[in-house]
């Protein structure tokens, strides 16, 4: 690249202000792709262990073939290229509110995802996922009530630390109810998270999906030297 540093994409939102960087980590010897709301990091290339682990636990635990899924939040695209790793994947909506984010990999912008936006398995809807989860019609607006096989969420922190107030109720067990009516019988909600296992979250689960689990996954932490964790919550309907 030609500097130590580059933003490569910026907008004001309704959330505040995103931006993509690409900068190089002479500490680590690698290019570093990271996502920032205002002054907050939303993600980044370093650490895509939990968003693929994501992926690969809410498939894995779905029997048979022709999977349609819906992935909650785009970002720097490690859920959704799972997904699509999945040869079982007959279908990815990926519901994304904020259309510079789809654009990020529509122009190629990142590598190491490439081939996401070309899939034609892959559709984006840029709408706000927390408002079609609550809604009848659901997270296809060309097929209403359209059922999926899972709906992988990747977009608050945790679901006491959410990006807007907005989100807030779909974590509780009248909100995950209307989520869980966009899933098929034996249907799989997966959730990223960055705490530790919420029992409180994990009471709302209980009262409306038949089995739940939580997975701590952990990672090394190039930054510190030492390890790192995040949860994946896994519901079954």
């Amino acid at each position: 690249m030609g500097g130590r540093f580059q933003e490569l994409a910026w907008r004001q939102t309704p959330l505040g202000e995103i931006s993509l960087r690409r900068r190089w980590d002479p500490a680590l010897d690698t290019e570093v792709y990271e996502v920032k709301l205002d002054d907050e990091f939303l993600m980044s290339s370093l650490f895509p262990v939990a968003e693929i682990e994501l992926a690969r636990l809410g498939l894995g635990a779905l029997p048979g073939a022709d999977l349609d899924v819906v992935v909650g939040g785009l970002g720097l695209g490690f859920t959704a290229s799972t997904v699509l790793a999945d040869p079982r994947v007959r279908a990815m909506l990926v519901v994304e509110a904020i259309e510079d984010v789809v654009d990020w990999h529509r122009q190629g912008l990142l590598p190491f995802c490439a081939g996401l936006a070309d899939d034609a398995r892959t559709r984006f809807v840029e709408t706000d996922f927390f408002a079609a989860a609550a809604s009848e019609t659901g997270f296809d607006p060309t097929a209403p009530g359209r059922l999926f096989h899972a709906i992988l969420l990747d977009i608050d922190h945790s679901p006491r630390h959410v990006l807007s107030p907005d989100h807030a109720s779909c974590y509780t067990p009248a909100g995950l109810r209307r989520l869980a009516r966009h899933l098929h019988p034996d249907g799989v909600f997966a959730m990223w998270s960055d705490d530790p296992p919420d029992a409180r979250f994990g009471e709302a689960l209980a009262e409306v999906f038949a089995t739940w689990q939580a997975h701590v996954v952990r990672f090394p932490n190039p930054l510190t030297g030492g390890e790192s964790a995040n949860t994946v919550y896994l519901a079954r309907t």
